[in-house]
């Protein structure tokens, strides 16, 4: 498609100006009838120089992987294979959950030449995403006219969530500092429970961990062996319903903020020789992973959760309890990402995590509400927003009855906002390995 350019509006503004002057001196219609003439003829020669205009070959080159809000570069070549020079403002087709810096180029490529364009991108959205094509206004030689064109170039690229933090918490705990991020050293308390081996006392060995009776059988001091408790399971169970949705702030929803936890949390178990699965729902199961140990496990835990999203739906927590038992026969860590904002849903979660203390260890993970708290802490003494604050008060302590309602059931719970979620979630993993709960 061809569209007239500034340079011709300007053009045909003369001979509009002059023709004012019809009122005053008719005698100035052959000059004018002259000008228009010309301008015509000029620009039909100008709109001849667009011919071949789509005469590029272009590539587009760009990781094919990449983290949420983690910016990565796109490089374009463009090489005008035409005999002529050209003048073109170029646009990428970048999906719209991603901000593109700079979004437009202006670019002035000679005839043979290359021209080499590179720009930022910031992925907004986890997902599958494909940049389809290169849409470009090449200008005329005289600057006339327009023409719009495009360029079919196909990439699709991965979002992932956030596997920054992974590198950084590496880069911590090799320096001794994982407090920078919230992360607490948990004392151990007493020995690992699992037995390997007797073996002769030596100097500095506990006393208490001499065996008598192999004593007296041997007539020499003997000590028990303990090995710590490794490929132990964690098995997460994350809520991809409508309580996991809604935006805590850079547009990442509570589901992100999970799943970045649930990565974190899976490295730092891995780092100390423990399995981890993954058990995603709404009203259906959205994802499995069957609990595993080795390098490549985490990949496949991110490549398994970045294309799921929250769904305006009910979640069955009794479909992913179900699912559990069936799956996840051996004693796990079984850590429920979720929220709670109704008795239905309370009772439900209760019930479930109820039922399987002691064949499992339960953890109930909830995210806070940021506007429910705000509203509840920030109520005003008198008005009408004092009836909200109370509203949101109110729920704040059924909230708690529901937590302490799961604790007497035998459950662990952890109750945090969204954006603090890592650091307590890794706090809670390490204490439970020091009291040996699971």
């Amino acid at each position: 498609m061809i569209w007239p350019g500034r340079a011709l509006a300007t053009a045909v503004m003369i001979p509009a100006l002059f023709s004012l002057g019809l009122f005053f001196s008719p005698t100035l219609r052959p000059a004018i009838l002259i000008a228009d003439g010309l301008i015509i003829a000029v620009a039909l020669i100008d709109l001849a120089t667009l011919i071949g205009a789509k005469q590029f070959r272009v590539t587009r080159k760009t990781s094919l992987v990449c983290s949420l809000g983690e910016p990565f570069t796109v490089e374009l070549t463009l090489h005008n294979i035409g005999r002529a020079g050209r003048v073109l403002r170029l646009r990428d087709d970048v999906p719209t959950t991603m901000v593109a810096e700079p979004a437009e180029f202006m670019a002035r490529i000679p005839r043979r030449g290359l021209a080499y364009l590179n720009y930022q991108v910031i992925p907004r959205r986890r997902g599958s995403y494909e940049f389809r094509r290169l849409d470009a206004l090449i200008s005329s030689r005289l600057g006339f006219w327009q023409r719009a064109v495009f360029w079919a170039a196909e990439t699709r690229v991965k979002v992932y969530p956030d596997i920054r933090q992974i590198a950084r918490y590496t880069l911590l705990a090799r320096r001794g500092k994982l407090s920078a991020i919230g992360v607490r050293r948990s004392r151990r308390l007493g020995t690992d429970n699992e037995f390997e081996r007797l073996r002769d006392y030596t100097i500095g060995d506990e006393p208490r961990h001499l065996d008598w009776k192999a004593t007296a059988r041997r007539r020499k001091l003997t000590v028990r062996a303990h090995q710590s408790n490794q490929s132990q399971r964690i098995m997460f169970l994350i809520d991809c319903g409508r309580m996991m949705g809604g935006d805590t702030g850079g547009g990442l929803s509570p589901l992100d903020h999970a799943f970045n936890a649930m990565l974190m949390l899976a490295h730092v178990a891995l780092l100390r020789g423990d399995q981890v699965g993954l058990l995603a729902y709404s009203d259906r199961i959205r994802a499995f992973v069957p609990p595993g140990g080795g390098a490549t496990r985490i990949n496949r835990l991110v490549h398994s959760v970045h294309d799921i999203f929250p769904e305006l739906v009910e979640p069955r927590h009794d479909r992913a309890f179900v699912e559990l038992e069936k799956r996840c026969r051996k004693r796990s860590l079984v850590i429920l990402m979720t929220d709670v904002f109704d008795d239905v849903n309370a009772r439900q979660i209760g019930d479930h995590l109820g039922n399987i203390v002691g064949r499992h260890l339960p953890l109930g993970v909830f995210l806070r509400d940021q506007d429910l708290f705000e509203m509840a802490d920030n109520a005003p003494d008198h008005g009408p927003e004092l009836f909200s604050g109370a509203v949101a008060a109110s729920m704040l302590t059924w909230r708690e009855r529901v937590l302490a309602g799961l604790r007497l059931k035998g459950a662990l719970t952890l109750d945090v906002f969204p954006n603090d979620l890592t650091a307590p979630l890794i706090n809670q993993y390490l204490q439970i390995k020091a009291r040996h709960l699971l």
